[in-house]
């Protein structure tokens, strides 16, 4: 090994987010609950001014902007316990 190989994982082996780092990934995941909802408030609104307009057959692209503001939600809202479960991140 070289000398910041060496150093890198020493440095690597002692790191340890503690309380601190599920702290953060709980408050980014209420961050991103809170930009999902605001999503599909947008999305909805979008839905509705579209259809006030009078413009019929753009369902699919609203569902499409739906379904990614979920999918977004939801892999932000499980990526906290996804990190918890895999245990200790030290070396």
């Amino acid at each position: 090994m070289t000398r910041i190989d060496q150093a890198g994982a020493a440095l690597a082996a002692t790191f340890s987010p503690g309380p601190e780092g599920e702290q953060i990934l709980g408050l980014l995941a209420w961050c991103a609950s809170a930009a999902g909802v605001g999503g599909v408030i947008t999305v909805g609104t979008l839905m509705a001014l579209q259809l006030r307009s009078g413009q019929p057959g753009e369902g699919g692209e609203h569902f499409r902007g739906l379904f990614f503001v979920m999918l977004a939600c939801v892999l932000a809202s499980t990526a906290g316990p996804i990190v918890s479960s895999l245990g200790s991140l030290a070396l």
